[in-house]
């Protein structure tokens, strides 16, 4: 079958091979291979919440938030440069550049641990711009399958999986080689090198999509400046209430991600390192048994709005297990694991579903990343907003107390919110037939 993009080393016999191997052979080499690519990007980027920096503040906010703000405000910074990078990259130039920004942040970490505090917190801005691009390069290899469900659904509990990963070993690699929390994330780094350069030439061998791919989600291509601005014009009211959902679950993902340490502290859980793998291994199979099913629908409108019944019965899902936990009726582990899982039903289609059905319901040739970083910058700007505001705000609270009202909040809005998306893009679709 003739390929209709460039993906891949098309000249390698691994490629070949993959070219001509059952469904479920590509499916779970791709998968996989994506899988770990991504996971060992969170290794570079989420060991240091492990730590906590006591002692130390400043501009009056303490350490550790300011090096999450500098971290989030890089990430975000990256996330509006790839709008434009990721939608026009060549396709074959993916695996280099992955490879390339991945080794930047990790260099930042050395500089980071060399350069003393307070100073050293501007490293941690320059570790998250590159970072915040690794995304859209790996899911472009995934991108305007048949099967790019069931493989973004693998990719996105890598996320999940291997935040609490990092987190596991930056906090083990303190406790029991007693490395101190500024040379930590270096070290941590360390541990990931040589699967990344391994599952990233592996991924590079993935072939392009196929003419019957083509068909059933349409021809995925670089966008130049015109193709973004007629879609941004076409589509660009109705994806408004979407991005402002998406920014409140990319504030609760970010909380539940960078605090997680706090949280677990505050309800008894400060000296087991292996809470972090153990709840985001349980959520990562949660979400993937749950989620992964969705290439089964070939309808792509369908589909397409079946992603906003997932997003709204993850914030219902995250409130009522928050209304629960305060009424003594489930544990902290089991609020935790619920109310995490409610958020990344919601945030795991935006990443990977939402965009690529929406791009094949309405026959639009493009990639996902275009869409994606739209919708990630914006995410990330919400959360530096909310993290200045909680430091500059002076409310005494707990973060139980925190995630509490975010929890509620989010559910909330967010729910009003995908319900008027999903109506607007109904409206379009309908003046399209």
């Amino acid at each position: 079958m003739q390929s209709i993009s460039v993906s891949g080393n098309k000249g390698s016999v691994l490629n070949s091979k993959l070219q001509k191997a059952p469904g479920w052979v590509f499916v779970l080499f791709v998968s996989l291979s994506s899988f770990v690519v991504y996971a060992c990007m969170y290794g570079y980027r989420k060991p240091f919440t492990a730590a906590s920096f006591d002692g130390i503040s400043l501009f009056g906010i303490s350490y550790k938030v300011v090096l999450v703000i500098a971290q989030v405000l890089g990430y975000m910074l990256g996330k509006f440069y790839g709008i434009r990078f990721i939608a026009s990259l060549d396709p074959s130039k993916r695996a280099v550049m992955i490879i390339r920004l991945i080794m930047i942040g990790w260099f930042s970490l050395l500089l980071f641990a060399i350069v003393p505090a307070p100073y050293n917190f501007v490293f941690m801005f320059i570790n998250g711009f590159p970072l915040a691009m690794v995304w859209g390069l790996v899911f472009g290899f995934l991108e305007g399958r048949k099967v790019t469900e069931i493989m973004g659904a693998i990719l996105a509990t890598s996320f999940i999986f291997a935040s609490g990963l990092a987190k596991t070993v930056g906090k083990w690699l303190m406790l029991h080689f007693h490395i101190s929390e500024w040379w930590m994330p270096f070290a941590a780094g360390s541990v990931f090198v040589l699967p990344l350069l391994i599952s990233t030439w592996l991924l590079n061998q993935t072939p392009a999509p196929t003419a019957e791919d083509a068909v059933a989600r349409t021809v995925r291509k670089p966008m130049d400046k015109a193709e973004r601005k007629a879609f941004i014009k076409r589509f660009g009211v109705a994806l408004v209430p979407v991005i402002i959902a998406y920014v409140m679950l990319t504030i609760l993902r970010d909380f539940s991600e960078d605090f997680a340490n706090e949280l677990w502290t505050e309800t008894g859980y400060q000296n087991n390192a292996g809470i972090f793998a153990q709840t985001s291994t349980f959520i990562s199979i949660l979400v993937l048994v749950v989620i992964g099913g969705f290439f089964l629908i070939k309808n792509n409108y369908k589909a397409f709005q079946l992603n906003n019944v997932i997003i709204i019965f993850g914030f219902l899902l995250a409130a009522f297990s928050t209304v629960l936990y305060h009424m003594h009726l489930i544990s902290p582990v089991i609020w935790i694991v619920c109310a995490a899982s409610g958020l990344y039903f919601g945030y795991v289609p935006y990443n990977c579903f939402y965009f690529e059905r929406l791009l094949a319901a309405y026959k639009v040739p493009g990639n996902v990343g275009f869409l994606i970083y739209i919708a990630d910058a914006f995410g990330y700007l919400g959360t530096v907003l909310v993290l200045l505001v909680k430091e500059f705000i002076t409310i005494k609270y707990s973060w139980v107390d925190f995630f509490t009202w975010i929890f509620y909040i989010s559910a909330a809005g967010g729910i009003l919110l995908v319900i008027w998306g999903s109506a607007l893009f109904a409206k379009i679709y309908k003046n399209q037939k």
